[in-house]
């Protein structure tokens, strides 16, 4: 294999990558090598190989990146609580820059000289793949072919496959375009691109619904440490056990589903269905938790941090100074984050059922109604006066300020002596 010749693919063997192959072929004369990135599609993964051998490819790497998707990646980013346009729990975003990163190993592996994503030029994907790229391998050319070739739809990409022989699985009838790993999954296009179009119960694959959920509710606790999840219901697990576990508890009670219209980053707005079972549960037990043991200036900063975090990850910027000082900063306040958070499932919903931690900075004792020997209720008069003072200068100074006499015109002209209106 040629280093002057070679291409490193990043291959999911869906549609657009599957064409790619053979277009990078007959485009630019590469040998195509695939990398796909095991970060929990599950069966999609079957054949993987066989198919992109099938396609045109000269060899195809399929790496197992579960454990390090989790532990690097989506760990830290719940840690700092990010969440992108309200709702959004950044499964697609996360899992963009360590697939990006295998792929520009295995470039350096084989030698190739370039690298090649199948991403859309109206997506965010394209951004997170080749801002990997520029941090990584700045000096490999990069090739886009929706930036290029003159296909301009999934329709246009199916007839492209047919006519050059490569095995699909997308059909006309059934056209979502998504995106599956273990955290969550995706589902974008087809009717979905009407914002007002209710999705059917045939697109959901990891949720039931409310209506078919379980008619008795389960409780299932989560344990943390120095902020990590680290248990269910008392049993240590590792991460990918752990997040298939409560993806499937989570799912089975309807428990994960969001309905966004986002903000991508090339200016439009876009229309997806996210399913994130465990991941939802995650997100409100570890805010939970810090509820319970962080005091309240450190909740306000890790509030300010959360957004600029979401951003940080959705816009690819994963390689950046920025995001290592966010993750100092986070790591600071995770320290004390230790505990377990106890929730009840039931019919698409779930609430809280209990807390505890050895770091708990609530103390019954300080905020009984109840008789206590710890708090001199006469206090409070001393610090209400202290922290009213501000306000009382300021009602103190109006009473002794002259009567205001000008105004000015909303028009901007000169004064306006109000005796004289």
């Amino acid at each position: 294999m040629s280093s002057n010749n070679t291409v490193a693919l990043a291959y999911s063997g869906g549609l657009d990558t599957s064409i790619i192959v053979p277009w990078l072929r007959d485009r630019y004369g590469l040998d195509v090598v695939c990398v796909a990135a095991d970060v929990g599609q599950g069966e999609e993964l079957n054949g993987l190989v066989r198919k992109a051998l099938a396609s045109g490819a000269v060899a195809c790497h399929v790496e197992d990146l579960r454990e390090e998707f989790l532990t690097g990646f989506v760990w830290p980013t719940l840690r700092a609580g990010a969440t992108y346009g309200r709702k959004y729990l950044l499964g697609t975003s996360m899992a963009r820059p360590i697939i990006a990163r295998r792929q520009v190993e295995v470039a350096r592996e084989v030698g190739a000289t370039a690298l090649a994503h199948g991403c859309t030029g109206k997506g965010n994907d394209q951004v997170r793949f080749e801002l990997t790229y520029a941090a990584l391998a700045p000096e490999l050319q990069v090739i886009a072919p929706w930036r290029e070739w003159d296909i301009r739809s999934r329709e246009d990409a199916l007839d492209y496959a047919a006519a050059h022989y490569v095995p699909v699985t997308a059909t006309r009838e059934k056209i979502y375009s998504r995106d599956r790993n273990l955290w969550h999954i995706s589902h974008e296009g087809g009717p979905l691109e009407d914002p007002n179009w209710e999705p059917t119960e045939d697109l959901f694959l990891l949720t039931q619904s409310a209506e078919n959920a379980p008619n008795r509710a389960e409780h299932v606790s989560i344990a943390f440490e120095q902020g990590t999840p680290v248990a269910v219901n008392g049993e240590p697990m590792g991460a990918v056990a752990l997040l298939e576990t409560l993806n499937q508890m989570a799912g089975l009670h309807g428990v994960g589903r969001i309905d966004l219209v986002e903000d991508r980053l090339v200016g439009m707005k876009s229309r997806g269905i996210y399913e994130t079972p465990g991941g939802t549960l995650l997100y409100a037990a570890h805010s939970e938790l810090e509820q319970l043991v962080l005091d309240r200036r450190t909740l306000a900063l890790k509030d300010l941090v959360a957004p600029r975090y979401a951003d940080l990850v959705y816009e690819g910027r994963w390689w950046s100074t920025e995001r290592e000082a966010m993750d100092a900063l986070v790591n600071t306040t995770q320290q004390r984050v230790t505990g377990e958070i106890r929730f009840k499932l039931y019919k698409g919903s779930f609430s809280v059922a209990g807390r505890q931690s050895p770091f708990s900075l609530y103390d019954e004792r300080w905020v009984t109604f109840g008789e206590d020997d710890v708090y001199n209720q006469a206090d409070a008069a001393g610090f209400i006066r202290l922290y009213g003072l501000p306000t009382r200068v300021a009602a103190l100074k109006a009473r002794e300020a002259p009567t205001p006499t000008m105004r000015f015109a909303a028009t901007g002209q000169e004064p306006v002596d109000v005796a004289a209106d």
